[in-house]
């Protein structure tokens, strides 16, 4: 491979696969930094058996970025059992994923397994690569809800329902509608439905206490004031892995290009209606949990490249709240106060967002690029532009912002880690 095609590659987390002439995949393999795995192949170092079949056969490269290590992990692993590459021995049989599966019974008393196939009737959460992340989880959810279901019956209750480790299926009397109601929020943690969490408490709640079932009532007072550490900790512990490759080729562009201020940002500046060529490029982006939490950051890219010593993260000192406008007058307020303007300003966000920082920066060049349609805002397109993500432009401006974004949920993650820690046990 010419070098020059490495250095095409982004450092960042994918899958890489090799291809022979006949445009079949030959090996598969995951990486923390593409470009410098790939470029490994290629040392004259490397004299390994299986690195050199690779080089004899190799015709053609391509490369799928993901958002982190795990989720190359497990995209490599689903990707061979697919291709079944010839120079691939791992995961080409059997199932390399475990499930956290909730049975579905027809009698009995329904529980939370750790299982390796989806052959039994039941709701799924997955898949994941490392049994003892699974495990973290299963652990996690049966001790937070109670889920902890034994086979003894005594009157009175086992010793664990005495130290408060099992619901009380062991006693005559055990409620099983208030432990399938906790089964269903453990669900709904997982889902992400964290609205739908706080809302089934409350009414619970309401129920229970029009019963004057205060004891019951104050149990689920605890998950309503913890709710926030509940989602963050599953957050921290479980990431639904389920992939769309062809999204991300689409969508997840190369970085890193060798000419970018030469090619690209001579385009952007075209495309923006600039003067002059676009070379340093800050994005900002603000993270927050249920409206709490909120944290901000800024990534700057020189000439296409990471420039990381300019890289910022901020704790929003003014704000209790959400109030994205606020936070990010802030945070672009803060930045600027020492350092340099770089050539342009990308903001996370639509009209709003622009309006609420142009004031704080009257003399830089702004955008902002909202999500849902990659739609562009500036000076040059008040109403907003629809971005044409394959274009050279496009495709840049969306990866900036989603590298911000990521940035700044790294940080919120930090943060909240240490705080998650000290409220819930996790199984080693």
């Amino acid at each position: 491979m010419d070098t020059t095609l490495t250095k095409i590659i982004p450092t960042l987390p994918g899958v890489y696969l090799f291809k022979d002439a006949h445009g079949k995949v030959v090996y598969i393999g995951k990486a923390k930094s593409l470009r410098h795995r790939v470029h490994s192949y290629f040392q004259k170092s490397n004299i390994d058996w299986k690195v050199e079949a690779i080089r004899t056969v190799y015709a053609d490269l391509d490369y799928i970025l993901t958002k982190n290590e795990t989720e190359a992990m497990l995209l490599e692993a689903e990707l061979i059992q697919r291709y079944q590459p010839a120079f691939n021995s791992m995961f080409k049989t059997g199932q390399p994923f475990v499930y956290i599966m909730f049975p579905t019974y027809s009698k009995g008393l329904p529980n939370i397994l750790i299982v390796r196939n989806k052959k039994r009737k039941g709701t799924y959460f997955g898949p994941f690569l490392h049994k003892r992340q699974a495990r973290n989880v299963h652990h996690f959810l049966r001790h937070t809800f109670q889920l902890n279901a034994c086979n003894k019956k005594i009157e009175n209750g086992c010793l664990d329902y005495h130290i408060g480790n099992c619901p009380g299926t062991c006693k005559s009397d055990f409620d099983k509608s208030e432990y399938l109601f906790r089964l269903e929020l453990a669900k709904d943690v997982l889902k992400r439905k964290d609205k739908a969490f706080i809302k089934k408490i409350k009414d619970k709640i309401t129920q229970y206490n029009s019963r004057m079932l205060f004891e019951k009532s104050k149990r689920l007072n605890e998950y309503l004031e913890n709710v926030e550490l509940i989602f963050e900790s599953i957050r921290t512990k479980y990431t639904p892995e389920k992939f769309a490759t062809d999204i991300f080729v689409a969508t997840t562009p190369p970085m890193y290009v060798a000419d970018v201020h030469k090619t690209v940002g001579a385009q952007l500046s075209a495309f923006l209606g600039t003067a002059t060529s676009i070379s340093t490029i800050d994005c900002f982006d603000i993270s927050h949990f249920q409206s709490h939490s909120i944290v901000g950051s800024c990534v700057r890219f020189t000439d296409g490249k990471p420039d990381k010593n300019m890289f910022r993260r901020f704790k929003i000192k003014t704000l209790e709240q959400q109030n994205d406008y606020a936070a990010l007058q802030e945070i672009v307020g803060r930045r600027y106060k020492k350092d340099a303007l770089p050539d342009l300003i990308v903001i996370d966000g639509g009209k709003g967002q622009l309006n609420a920082v142009q004031s704080i920066v009257p003399h830089g060049r702004i955008v902002s690029l909202a999500k849902k349609e990659e739609r562009l805002f500036s000076s040059t397109f008040n109403e907003g532009i629809k971005l044409d993500i394959k274009s050279d432009t496009g495709k840049l401006l969306i990866a900036l912002r989603d590298y911000a974004h990521h940035f700044a949920i790294t940080y919120h993650r930090l943060r909240q880690r240490k705080n998650i820690s000290k409220s819930f046990p996790i199984e080693n």
